[in-house]
């Protein structure tokens, strides 16, 4: 398995102006979003954790799925980015109105 490459300066820009687009358009969902939102800094799961002061286990089952964290650990990742945690409508498609 390659290693990861921390992505350009300009990934990084790139890669934070599609998440947040994805966000506004309520296309963001858990676990993927908290991987997201760390390469969206180019950090690694390591320095992601560090900033937040939780452990890179932690990051790790949060983005896996297997983790049940607490509203103050979403609040904090999503504070990191800009974004609050809450709730999104879902899309209605016609079949279902």
């Amino acid at each position: 398995m390659p290693r990861w490459k921390k992505p350009t300066r300009e990934e990084i820009l790139q890669n934070r102006r599609d998440l947040a687009q994805r966000a506004r358009n309520g296309d963001l969902r858990l676990p993927g979003a908290v991987a997201e939102i760390r390469k969206g800094f180019g950090m690694t799961q390591e320095e992601f954790a560090k900033t937040l002061a939780l452990t890179r286990r932690q990051i790790a089952e949060i983005e896996a799925g297997t983790a049940n964290p607490t509203l103050e650990t979403l609040e904090k990742i999503g504070r990191l980015f800009g974004f609050a945690v809450g709730f999104v409508p879902r899309t209605m498609n016609v079949s279902q109105t």
